[in-house]
């Protein structure tokens, strides 16, 4: 198990207790001390689970093809399910990492044997992963087994040919599936550039929306993922015009799809609720901070707060990852106790880092701030839109 511990991956194998901390369920299942995160973590009347690679009882990757690691991780996380109250039946949003995109054919083979009906949305994109021999990381939000989960399905649109589903909602929570240039009615590819692909993808997320009874203006947070860092303000131009007002908290970084004739794929996440509010994060000194035109440093809805990706790059610490996640870490912070939140409150997070040889200066300064009651997190490895950017994290909290 000590390489799968160094690298931050889980093996989740033994049925696991439940630790009730800070208002947080935390799932043990089996974890062995000295991890900066939880297998999963219960909070919010949901589900959050770290990322999971194909590790077997011995804690190392499994010997095969993506067919064999694509069955092992659903398969070790379905383990933390169990000891979580829930099952794979009642998965609502996925997001996978291939090394390859290449192997999305045999992975999507795999995988649809999971879910024969009513699949989670799913996200997929190419990402290098942390552990060397992995070929495919899958992190999860689930709800509780009894919990409401339904799925979300344009009248006029056609049954997506992979398996996921566009939207799934629970409560008044609303995930949608990652989304690609595409028409909804056919599934034909939309071909054009960065603007055209754009206004696609988000057309398609208000037809899903309008079909959960919701809108664009309850989206809380969305995750971006352009091929070309040069598209990165053409993307912006379309997508702030689709919120005038209090924009989602959001993550941007660079990363292959699975066809080369996309350019842009967007998941989003809406919240029906009767107060929304967007959190400006404060200045070093306190002062009020700048709002920016494509996103709010958080969005508070109920007991959540969804907060955006940040980076911490400075003058003087261009080369020096631990230096970055620090300062990334002092900027999530003061956002927090704008909201009234504190670090016992972060439940599920995501680390983009640009170079996978450098987890270990990552993880040094995060488990600084993370000591005890650890978040759910995946790690992989993307590019990110800021040239002297290293890593960009983004945390989701609940009280």
């Amino acid at each position: 198990m000590r390489k799968i511990v160094a690298f931050g991956s889980i093996l989740l194998v033994a049925a696991g207790a439940a630790a009730y901390q800070s208002g947080k369920q935390i799932v043990t299942a089996g974890q062995l001390p000295g991890l900066p995160f939880s297998p999963a973590v219960k909070a919010g009347g949901l589900i959050f689970l770290s990322g999971a690679l194909a590790t077997d009882e011995s804690g190392r990757v499994v010997a095969g093809d993506i067919t064999a690691q694509t069955k092992r991780v659903l398969d070790n996380l379905g383990k933390v399910l169990e000891a979580a109250g829930s099952s794979m039946d009642q998965v609502a949003s996925v997001n996978v990492y291939l090394k390859k995109a290449a192997d999305f054919p045999a992975m999507n083979e795999a995988y649809q044997g999971f879910w024969p009906k009513d699949p989670p949305v799913r996200t997929t994109v190419v990402a290098n992963l942390v552990v060397p021999e992995a070929l495919i990381e899958i992190s999860m939000i689930a709800i509780p087994r009894g919990g409401e989960r339904k799925v979300i399905h344009p009248g006029d649109w056609i049954k997506s040919p992979s398996t996921y589903s566009y939207g799934i909602k629970s409560g008044d929570t609303l995930f949608l599936a990652g989304l690609v240039s595409r028409s909804g009615k056919d599934n034909a590819a939309v071909a054009g550039d960065m603007k055209i692909q754009t206004k696609t993808v988000m057309d398609n997320g208000a037809e899903i929306l309008k079909a959960a009874g919701m809108s664009l203006s309850d989206v809380v947070c969305s995750r971006v993922f352009i091929t070309d860092v040069a598209n990165f303000q053409t993307m912006n131009e379309v997508y702030r015009s689709c919120f005038p007002k209090d924009p989602p908290a959001r993550a941007t970084v660079v990363a292959a799809l699975m066809s080369p004739q996309y350019l842009v794929e967007i998941t989003m996440t809406a919240v029906k609720a009767d107060k929304r509010l967007a959190i400006t994060a404060p200045g070093p000194d306190g002062s009020q901070g700048r709002p920016n035109p494509n996103l709010s440093s958080a969005i508070q809805v109920g007991n959540r707060l969804y907060l955006s990706g940040m980076l911490g790059n400075l003058a003087g610490n261009e080369t020096d990852i631990t230096a970055q996640t620090r300062e990334t870490l002092v900027r999530i912070g003061r956002t927090l106790k704008a909201a009234g939140f504190d670090w016992s409150h972060v439940v599920d997070g995501v680390v983009y880092i640009t170079d996978a040889g450098r987890f270990a200066g990552m993880n040094e300064a995060y488990s600084e701030v993370f000591r005890s009651d650890f978040p759910a997190r995946a790690t992989v490895e993307t590019g990110l839109v800021s040239p002297t950017g290293l890593v960009e994290i983004m945390f989701t909290a609940v009280k």
